[in-house]
């Protein structure tokens, strides 16, 4: 075995993967990708404030508030005062957030169980698995 050649393959794929799955989502919804892990954190977290989020996805606060603000106007996401700072608020998933949080979900897990039909559940697990181990290495 030989661990550059090794990381060579790595990213080479990594490339070839961000590329084919950012091009694919777009079949995969109508949520673009930080608008899903934006309601996708809320919805598994409860509420979180712009300065949570920013920080889960190591983005400027101007880029969360940004992309929060897109959510609000589209009806996904409502603002709640923050019980523990006044000056602040919280953000929280609406009935229509949820509902499309949902389908987008829905939609992106019908598209990879086509693409992983010929894969066996060990493939699935140990692909998660390590995929989960690498995500968490970059946090």
């Amino acid at each position: 075995m030989d661990k550059r050649r090794d990381l060579e393959t790595i990213e080479l794929e990594l490339a070839i993967f961000v590329r084919r799955i950012t091009s694919s989502s777009s079949k995969a919804g109508t949520l673009d990708r930080s608008a899903y892990l934006l309601l996708h954190y809320i919805h598994s977290r409860g509420s979180a404030s712009v300065r949570t989020l920013a920080d889960a996805f190591r983005l400027d606060i101007s880029t969360a508030s940004r992309q929060t603000a897109a959510l609000e106007r589209k009806g996904y996401i409502f603002r709640t005062p923050d019980p523990s700072d006044k000056r602040s608020f919280l953000l929280q998933l609406t009935e229509s957030g949820t509902r499309e949080l949902f389908l987008h979900k829905q939609a992106r897990l019908e598209r990879l169980t086509e693409l992983l039909e010929s894969w066996s559940e060990e493939e699935c697990h140990r692909f998660g698995e390590l995929l989960r181990k690498f995500n968490r290495t970059l946090a």
